[in-house]
Formats: structure tokens, C-alpha cells, sequence
């Protein structure tokens, strides 16, 4: 694994190359093997002055524990980030997914947004600290994981179950998926991400007589698999308008000008929610889910040879609670859906926080107004999963902050876990000198 070229200039000051030597680490989980990308942070925090500990459920999945001592007048602030990515295969890239080239003014590869722009933000930002003897108000403790894409079993939730006395005293975290910026009506937004939904995964069962392949079938367990594939595909379940929803949508829509400010508040009316939501053009597919419990159909096993007709076939679904629902909340929306015989059970759930600790927060949007004085901050529900879950059954409330200004046309969740994963140059450094600014500042 090659490295950037050599320089003169701390290595914190140049958070793009830390970066480019992140994503050449091919972390691809499964199966992770994360080992080297966290040896070579570890070198690099050992190399500052830094003590570290490493933690590990397996060898070649080790966690990261780094801590820069503060003056005390605070409680600690975590900073923790996921070096693991998910696959490329069956993806057509323009340059080497693991790279990390740099080409007309973005750096490419698997992991430039999700998540190790956050890694190299944190971890420059952490590196910048100690060299200028930063004394911040309370101790930061840096957290390097691994498995965050295949649920945090061997990172988050292993050092949560295993290690908890590393997070004793911390309230606050920061973490992924926050702070970058989205347009409406010609206004900036920097979404803070302070909740987010609940993993909730459903299996499915439909059964239906059997029999020789010559024979014709009709009602069939497979026939039984469409009509339900069909009516989980037309169906959406309630709508529901949760605090965190309520708290971001006044926000935007107290920012734009008055007529369409007022139709996009009509989203926490929800009678009108879907109406309004046709109306928000190529934001829809990003509003829509934090207004319902959601459920995909995403695996299908059924028959093992050609020649039987099968009796029984399961589904399994991605199931996504927002906060505050539970399983019994989501199969109650499902059984109208499905067909009165289809066996549902629950494969995995993870509940997240039931409220919100919004005492950060206000910092955090007075660190990002300050790197950019027209941008509006305000708070976001994320419709995916993060490790904060995990941290949550400590008590921590985390936000999502890796900042980044981003251009108009660049569209974040269009290509986190796609092909030509990519992110502007600039914004690396913009995030970098926002969490240093945190590291400045929090708990004053």
C-alpha cells in the first residue's frame, strides 16, 4: 500500500493526503481487516506524543482508543469514526476505488465519504491539537473502529459491552453523517445529525402447496411471494412526525421565502405529508423516510432444484423504526400490508435513544456559521444507522459532524456506497478546521 509522497509539512496539515493513504487500506467488510489502516493511525498518534490503546474482539479487527488530556472544566468529548467500507464489486469505477487519486479538484475512492473523510477530519484535527499544545476544556477522546458496515459487532458494540470504563464521564460525541451541506431555494443548510432510526430487520414466510415442476401451479407459495412483493413495493406505511423531523423542518421552512416556506411546513401536517413530499422535486427520496417506519424487501430464499415446485419461500426485509417505535409498532403496520397468512419474525433490532440531549449542539451551529456566516444549521434525523446507537446505551448523545461545503450539483447520499465515490478537496480541510474549532471550544 503506497503512501502519499513525503513532505516537509506536518502531516495534520495536510488532511487530504491523510486521506488518500486511508482509503488505499482496502477495508472492504466483510471481511474488514481493518488491522493495518488502524496500525497506521496508531503509529501515526505515537508518533505526535500520543498514548493509544488497542482493543480487539478478533486481531485483524483491532479498535483504537486515543486521549488528549484537558484542562478539566468540561467532560470529556468523544470523537469516534469507522475505518471499514463496504464493497465495490459488480461496480464499473473510473479511477481504482482504493487510490485515493485525486483528479479535477475531488479525491476518489471507497470510503472518500463514508467514512474516512471523518477518519482523516478527526484524526488531523486531533494530530493539529497536540502539536500546538492545545489545552482544551475537557479531555478528547479519539475512537477508531472497525465493523461499522456490518453492524459494530467487533467495533462499537464490543467496546461498549466489553470496554465501557474508556467512555467513562463522556455526555457528548461526535460522529459520521452530519454537517454537509444541501440546498433549498438558493439556501445553504448544514444539517447537524442528533437522531437517527432504528435498525429493525424482518423475516417473512409464505407457504403453499408443493409438487413436481411438469405440473402446473397457480396460488403457489411463489405466486403467494409476488402478490406480497407487489404490495410491499405499492403500500407506504403511516405517516408519523417525531421531535427531531418537527425541529428540522421548522428550521428550513422558517428560512425560505414566505410562500414556499409554508407549503414545506405542510410536511409536519400529516394529512399532507405525502402531498407536500411530491412536491419537493429531487429531495422527496431523502425527506420521505424520516416521516416513516420503512421496509424493504432485500432477500429471497426459496427452492433448491429446478424440477420442484417449493412449499415454502422466506423473504427478508430492511426494516428502519424512527425513534421511539419498536418491533411490535412495526409489524402492527405491516400486517395490512402483507396477506393474512405470511409469518413475520424478527431477525435484529437495535434500539436507539428515546430522547435528545441537545446540549452541544448549539456550539457545534456557531462553530459551522462561523466558517460559513450565510449558512443555516439546524438539527437532522438520519434515516440510516450509525455506531451512535451503541454509544447511546452509555448515555452519550452523539452528532453526526463531519462538516463539508459542498457545491450545489454534488449529491452526498447519491454516491456514499456507490460507484465513483468522491468528495471535493476543499471540503476535507473545511471539515478539519470545524472539529478543531469544536476541540477549541466544547463545553464553554
Amino acid at each position: 500500500m503506497a503512501m502519499a509522497e513525503a513532505s516537509s509539512d506536518p502531516l495534520y496539515t495536510r488532511p487530504i493526503e491523510l486521506l488518500q493513504n486511508l482509503i488505499r487500506f482496502d477495508t472492504t467488510n466483510p471481511p474488514g481487516n481493518e488491522v493495518e489502516c488502524v496500525m497506521y493511525i496508531d503509529r501515526l498518534l505515537n508518533d505526535a506524543g500520543m498514548d493509544t490503546s488497542i482493543f480487539a474482539k478478533d486481531p485483524n479487527r483491532p479498535n483504537l482508543i486515543a486521549r488528549l488530556k484537558g484542562r478539566g472544566s468540561a467532560p470529556p468529548l468523544l470523537l469516534y469514526g469507522h475505518v471499514d467500507v463496504v464493497t465495490t464489486e459488480d461496480q464499473d469505477w473510473t479511477y481504482p476505488p482504493f487510490e485515493g487519486k485525486v483528479h479535477d479538484g475531488y479525491i476518489w475512492g471507497r470510503g472518500a465519504l463514508d467514512m474516512k473523510s471523518g477518519v482523516a477530519m478527526m484524526l488531523a484535527a486531533v494530530l493539529r491539537a497536540k502539536a500546538e499544545d492545545l489545552s482544551p476544556p475537557g479531555d478528547v477522546v479519539l475512537a477508531i473502529l472497525c465493523d461499522e458496515e456490518a453492524g459494530g459487532v467487533y467495533g462499537a458494540m464490543h467496546m461498549v459491552d466489553e470496554h465501557p470504563d474508556q467512555f467513562e464521564g463522556i455526555r457528548y460525541a461526535l460522529g459520521e453523517f452530519g454537517g454537509a451541506s444541501f440546498y433549498i431555494a438558493g439556501k445553504t443548510f448544514y444539517p447537524i445529525q442528533v437522531a437517527e432510526k432504528q435498525i429493525c430487520w424482518m423475516r417473512g414466510t409464505v407457504r403453499g402447496p408443493g409438487g413436481h415442476g411438469s405440473r402446473p401451479m397457480r396460488g403457489g407459495a411463489m405466486a403467494k411471494l409476488g402478490r406480497v412483493l407487489q404490495r410491499l413495493d405499492r403500500s407506504r406505511l403511516p405517516i408519523h412526525i417525531t421531535t427531531a423531523a418537527r425541529q428540522m423542518f421548522e428550521i428550513i421552512s422558517s428560512s425560505l421565502p414566505l410562500a414556499q416556506g409554508f407549503v414545506l411546513r405542510q410536511l409536519l401536517n400529516p394529512a399532507l405529508t405525502d402531498t407536500v413530499l411530491k412536491l419537493t422535486g429531487e429531495h422527496k427520496n431523502n425527506f420521505e423516510p424520516l416521516f416513516r417506519n420503512t421496509v424493504n424487501a432485500t432477500i429471497v430464499h426459496g427452492g433448491d432444484k429446478i424440477n420442484v415446485i417449493p412449499s415454502k419461500i422466506v423473504f427478508e426485509m430492511d426494516g428502519r423504526l424512527l425513534p421511539g417505535f419498536t418491533p411490535d409498532d412495526m409489524i402492527t403496520e405491516l400486517r395490512p400490508v402483507l396477506e393474512d397468512d405470511v409469518e413475520l419474525e424478527l431477525i435484529w433490532y437495535d434500539a436507539g435513544p428515546a430522547e435528545l440531549d441537545m446540549g452541544l449542539f448549539n456550539t457545534l451551529a456557531a462553530v459551522l456559521q462561523e466558517f460559513d456566516p450565510g449558512g443555516i444549521v439546524l438539527p437532522m434525523l438520519l434515516p440510516a444507522v450509525t455506531d451512535a446507537r451503541h454509544f447511546s446505551r452509555l448515555g452519550i448523545q452523539s452528532y453526526g459532524f463531519t462538516p463539508m461545503k459542498l457545491p450545489e450539483e454534488f449529491k452526498f447520499f447519491d454516491l456514499a456506497h456507490a460507484t465513483n465515490e468522491r468528495l471535493p478537496v476543499d471540503a476535507v480541510e473545511f471539515g478539519t478546521n470545524a472539529i478543531y474549532s469544536v476541540l477549541q471550544r466544547f463545553g464553554e
